[in-house]
């Protein structure tokens, strides 16, 4: 089970973006990496091509690392560990490591 997914609200605990909020975007699996909606901005020079795209530069954001982020308790509204647990149907749900309270899925 993965420890956040997409759609999910992380706080960034490490880095230069610390402390800061955002929405997962992307989860790029084999290198561990997220990318986090409006943090770690980096900037793209192009060129302008004849296919009709300006030159310029360009804002997007960049990889974060997966252990650099912690999904958002919505209770407490505090970064949390996660662990997996069997709901009474069987199946996995993600759980705040220490209130136990259930994570709301993406």
């Amino acid at each position: 089970m993965q420890r956040i997914k997409v759609g999910d609200l992380v706080q960034v605990v490490a880095g230069k973006e610390k402390g800061k909020r955002g929405t997962v975007k992307r989860i790029l699996k084999d290198a561990d990496r997220v990318i986090v909606e409006g943090l770690n901005m980096v900037v793209r020079h192009t060129r302008p091509t004849q296919k009709g795209a300006e030159g310029g530069r360009i804002s997007k954001e960049a990889a974060l690392h997966i252990s650099n982020v912690m999904p958002i308790d919505a209770s407490s509204d505090k970064p949390t560990r996660i662990k997996a647990q069997k709901d009474d149907a069987g199946k996995p749900v993600r759980v705040s490591a220490k209130l136990g309270a259930a994570l709301k899925q993406a």
